[in-house]
């Protein structure tokens, strides 16, 4: 068993000199070779999946993130693709100024350096960040889980290969070992790490924030909410909920709860039965919406705990709280939102543009599903995860946000 990792951290920080030195035509050649290989290797890409799917049984949430099939991973390589069309963030002048004695100050914008990325089940991460690492002109050091080890792997490879091929430093990309004692090292490397960003679980990103010391960036947890106000139509709003809910619900933007008002409850839960019912959404519901919903002979149906609100799901689960005004709507969101994504359902522009303003959250939604959180469907190409912190990146966070600002000083001889 390896000791520590001291040798593919000093390999990453030293191949920062090398992929700042490709130019804009080499990075883009690199992905779109990337994009090409992974078509040419789908079934060996499948079959490495296929030995961490059998490790998994099919009715946990994380099979739906593991799973790689042709389509999915002829999806991965349009986005590499598309990530090799957006404009290179970095080298963008932010400022220039000439003062008084001469001097030139400029400010531009340059890679991160090394970017540390602590992720789960989820291998289409290990494309996605290694071709927005290659197109910012960063390093990345990917730490996946123990279930897509093999996934990982077999992807990792690929993805050398091509540096290699291409005569590029392969420690661009590095996939580092599951062990969990390396975790710690990586979290603490600040010699040679610049930016740490955990993907997954909130136990993992507890994890991070409590034991790094490298700089992070949080993706967090998704509990989404939906709020039906009294003036929604009802119909509209049954189609938003069950999309948010059902259409892959074991992602961080799917909906978790419906906040519901009390004077169109019955309305409501008789046109999203349906839809719930087809899919045998189990439902949480407080005393209110149990009531309701068991006159409607719902059959997947239980009565909510305290824990079944604030709880990301992860599956074709949700709770279901009704309210009976739009200020305990805001309450109950802003007690229970992980400030993922939040929806509200409303005729009412006046309400409408006061959740807006009012809910704390990375991403808020008028009359639309929460399931549009996601850096390719606000056009940003691919993403790393979605931030709901505050600082550097907000929301989808892409390619624009993989740089830093640098100052360039440039003089004829002055002195101070």
């Amino acid at each position: 068993m390896k000791e520590n990792i001291e040798a593919e951290l000093q390999a990453a920080y030293g191949a920062t000199r090398g992929i700042r030195m490709l130019t804009d035509v080499e990075k883009k050649e690199l992905l779109l070779d990337i994009a090409s290989s992974l078509r040419e290797n789908k079934q060996v890409i499948i079959s490495e999946n296929s030995k961490d799917l059998a490790r998994m049984p099919s009715e946990d949430p994380r099979f739906d993130r593991l799973l790689l099939t042709e389509e999915r991973i002829e999806a991965l390589a349009r986005s590499v693709e598309a990530v090799a069309d957006l404009p290179d963030p970095t080298g963008a002048l932010l400022s220039r100024t000439t003062l008084a004695n001469g001097l030139l100050v400029e400010k531009k914008t340059v890679p991160l350096g090394v970017v540390g990325v602590i992720y789960e089940s989820r291998p289409n991460v290990t494309v996605d960040v290694a071709a927005l690492c290659i197109r910012s002109g960063n390093v990345c050091l990917l730490r996946g889980g123990t279930d897509a080890w093999y996934s990982n792997t077999i992807l990792v490879q690929l993805i050398q290969k091509v540096l290699c091929d291409r005569r590029s430093d392969v420690h661009i990309v590095q996939l580092l070992p599951t062990d969990r004692v390396f975790v710690s090292e990586l979290l603490t490397a600040t010699k040679y790490v610049d930016i740490i960003i955990p993907r997954g679980s909130q136990t993992l990103i507890d994890f991070v924030r409590e034991h790094a010391k490298v700089p992070v960036i949080e993706t967090g947890a998704g509990v989404c909410h939906t709020y039906v106000e009294k003036t929604a139509d009802l119909k509209t709003a049954a189609k938003i909920v069950a999309n948010a809910k059902i259409s892959r619900p074991s992602v961080c933007n799917a909906l978790d709860t419906v906040v519901l008002d009390a004077a169109i409850a019955e309305g409501f839960l008789r046109e999203v039965a349906t839809y719930f019912q087809e899919s045998a959404v189990d439902v949480f519901a407080d005393q209110t919406a149990y009531q309701l919903l068991r006159s409607l002979d719902y059959p997947y149906l239980h009565r909510a705990a305290d824990e079944d609100f604030g709880r990301e799901f992860l599956s074709l689960q949700c709770s279901i709280r009704v309210v009976d005004s739009f200020d305990e709507a805001l309450a109950h969101i802003a007690r229970y939102s992980s400030k993922h994504s939040e929806c509200i359902v409303s005729e009412d522009q006046t309400k409408v543009d006061l959740f807006m303003d009012v809910v704390d959250a990375a991403a808020v939604y008028a009359n639309a599903s929460t399931r549009f959180t996601d850096g390719g469907e606000f056009g940003l190409g691919a993403e790393i995860g979605i931030s709901t912190q505050k600082l550097h990146a907000r929301g989808p966070f892409a390619l624009e946000k993989l740089v830093t600002e640098k100052w360039y000083v440039t003089g004829k001889g002055q002195i101070r």
